[in-house]
């Protein structure tokens, strides 16, 4: 767990690279179709003004809520893995070894004998 929450870089690890919020990755007029200049201006505003307002009071009324349920859910996952999970793939590997052997043990007594009868059968063989 951090100890410090960076308030600058909220995405350190780039997981939401692919979410582009900003008016120039969502709105844009080709060459030949352009507004006027004071349409432009005032929609990248009021475009601006918008997304952060709706989203900062989204936050506001929902973060705090859905981030305690993702902080259940991880931690759900962790104590599932932790004291379910893990153990039952090592009971797993442990029968699963038992039956390696068990399977060694027979292919060495069925097949390779015959597998050296053959052997020795065509080492004789020359060109």
């Amino acid at each position: 767990m951090a100890d410090k929450v960076d308030l600058t870089n909220r995405d350190p690890n780039n997981l939401n690279d692919h979410i582009k919020v900003q008016f120039e990755d969502v709105l844009a007029e080709p060459e030949g179709a352009h507004s006027f200049d004071c349409v432009w201006k005032l929609s990248h505003t009021c475009f601006s003004c918008w997304l952060g307002l709706c989203y900062k009071i989204s936050t506001l009324l929902y973060g705090i809520f859905i981030a305690a349920e993702w902080g259940c859910e991880f931690a759900s996952v962790a104590f599932y893995h932790v004291w379910f999970i893990t153990p039952m793939l090592k009971l797993c590997e442990i029968n699963c070894a038992v039956f390696s052997k068990m399977t060694r043990t027979c292919l060495a007594c069925c097949i390779e004998p015959c597998c050296e009868a053959c052997g020795q059968f065509f080492r004789n063989f020359k060109k």
